[in-house]
């Protein structure tokens, strides 16, 4: 493990490469992010709503404000446990949702950053040749395309989870196997998708160097790996469960179908919105659009594939290990990201957990950590053949050949949208269902229900809107119904729900805010204003028609 200046060093490198590469993010901490609807207002809302409620009520974390009145709607998708604990300090000082969910952000790519050249090192890299190595993963361009998917930037436990398995591998205990289930329980409760990932990963490394080293006879070993998934399993079981109550309520499952839609295609590899790799996309213009964003660097899949070609050729057996198990890794989930089509997904969708899992493309992530490892050990090669007086200054070198290759500066931050002021009243009345209009009930539109999560981190009341990769089969209906508000049905609708309160956002209506006026008139016995500004009114259901 590292000295704490060496620690402290690494950090602050992170931390600056980190605010640099998403720059200008840090200039608007409280009002820049990925704040269209959809995906990013999601993330927010998210990220805030776990922040809030695992100090306020954490016993109803879960219990999320959507889709009123069902409960647990937190795991009708990613829950984002780990992203939204981080937060709990930025959301407790600043109540800030933007704020907040940056925070997590910038950790996101310090914690990648660091724990992969904490493994790099572990393989035997130096600092200078760890640093920019680590660079390549943590800032590859598969994760600045899902900048509005905080899940997807929590990347850390993959080199995490690899170097708690060395590190039980080398020196087998009880202590090292507890740490190893708990990284593959932080990865798993951060992003379940590369929990599942680790898992897989740590798995296969378990039989591998079992191999090599000739452990498979260890009762230590073997002892050290059965406290660490049993400490997993233990730590990520009672979050799991509101998962499986979830499917079982709704039926939710992720198909073969599914699956071959969001398979990688092999554009995806030439594929990056970095400034240094757009005439790669010159290269696929005309072919079918690639399904992901994959390619992994010029530096990385240079240094990456030389590090195959030179670390088997290494004199250390252990050099020879890392790259026999990395390389095989990458190639391993090459194959898989292309699919059931490929053959080797299809295996896997049948084991546990992958009916939760949509795109197989994602394994693209593990491809670019394998050649970041490997080209960590290409870079020690190269610091050594370039001498003592030299290693400071091709380090350097490559490291800034790292920025170069992967930034996408200024990155295309959004603004945080206007919030209307009559949500200030809402926010002081008694606790009580909501529902937002226009109820937005056709399919395509669904994500539009985003703005209204996003708006509830300032009132936090349950809203009968809502949006997630599960929904509620009654929700498909009514939503169809409040789409026609106002009309005796959309009230019938929340009756049946027990609605208290109605927002109407006339701006969202554009040209049809005079009809829906004259509409609503028949209806204002009924409805108690409450508050009223330029944008929307805010009314009390008193009565029903």
């Amino acid at each position: 493990m590292p000295r704490p200046r060496e620690a402290v060093s690494i950090t602050l490198a992170g931390l600056a490469l980190a605010i640099v590469m998403t720059w200008p993010l840090a200039a608007g901490f409280g009002r820049l992010g990925r704040t269209g609807p959809g995906d990013g207002q999601f993330s927010i809302w998210n990220i805030a709503w776990v922040a809030r409620t695992v100090v306020a009520d954490p016993l109803h974390v879960y219990d999320a404000n959507i889709f009123y009145p069902h409960r647990r709607t937190l795991a009708y998708s990613e829950a984002n446990l780990g992203g939204g604990l981080l937060a709990v300090p930025v959301y407790w000082t600043t109540r800030n949702p933007f704020a907040a969910l940056n925070a997590v952000v910038l950790f996101s790519f310090v914690s990648s950053f660091g724990c992969a050249y904490l493994l790099m090192r572990h393989l035997g890299a130096d600092p200078a040749a760890a640093a920019p190595a680590a660079a390549l993963f943590a800032f590859c361009p598969y994760v600045f395309s899902h900048t509005a998917h905080i899940q997807l930037l929590m990347t850390a436990g993959l080199p995490l989870s690899m170097l708690a398995l060395h590190r039980v591998a080398d020196a087998p205990s009880a202590r090292r196997g507890v740490a190893l289930g708990l990284a593959l329980a932080a990865q798993a409760l951060s992003c379940a998708y590369y929990g599942i990932f680790a898992g897989l990963m740590v798995g296969y490394g378990v039989l591998l160097l079992a191999t090599t080293r000739r452990l498979w006879p260890s009762r230590a070993y073997w002892t050290a790996i059965a406290i660490g998934a049993v400490t997993s399993i233990a730590c990520v079981a009672p979050f799991f469960l509101p998962f499986l109550h979830m499917q079982s309520e709704t039926g939710f499952t992720r198909s073969i179908a599914e699956a071959l839609r969001w398979s990688a295609n092999p554009q995806s590899y030439l594929a990056s919105s970095a400034h240094a790799h757009r005439w790669l996309l010159a290269l696929i213009r005309g072919m079918d659009r690639w399904t992901e964003v994959l390619f992994p660097g010029l530096l990385a899949t240079t240094l990456g594939l030389a590090g195959v070609v030179a670390g088997l050729r290494a004199r250390e057996a252990r050099t020879r290990e890392a790259v026999l198990l990395y390389g095989s890794l990458a190639f391993l989930a090459f194959w898989a990201s292309f699919g059931p089509g490929a053959g080797l997904y299809r295996i896997l969708y049948y084991m546990p957990l992958f009916s939760f899992l949509r795109a197989p493309s994602r394994f693209g992530l593990a491809v670019v950590f394998g050649l970041a490892v490997l080209a960590s050990l290409t870079l020690q090669r190269l610091l050594r053949a370039a001498g003592e007086r030299r290693r400071l200054l091709v380090a350097t070198c490559v490291l800034l050949a790292a920025i170069v290759d992967l930034n996408i500066l200024p990155f295309p931050w959004e603004r945080a949208p206007l919030f209307p002021p009559s949500y200030a009243v809402l926010a002081k009345l008694p606790r009580a269902g909501v529902a937002e209009f226009p109820f937005y009930g056709g399919r395509v539109a669904w994500p539009l229900h985003t703005q209204y999560m996003l708006f509830s981190t300032a009132h936090w009341m349950p809203l009968v809107n809502g949006y997630s990769d599960a929904v509620p089969s009654d929700w498909r209906e009514t939503a169809i119904v409040l789409d026609s508000f106002p009309s005796n049905d959309s009230f019938a609708v929340l009756a049946r729900h027990r609605v208290r309160y109605i927002t109407i956002h006339w701006d969202m209506f554009g040209p049809r805010a005079d009809e829906i006026r004259r509409r609503l008139a028949p209806f204002e016995r009924h409805l108690k204003p409450i508050a009223s500004d330029d944008l929307m009114s805010i009314y009390e259901v008193v009565s029903f028609p």
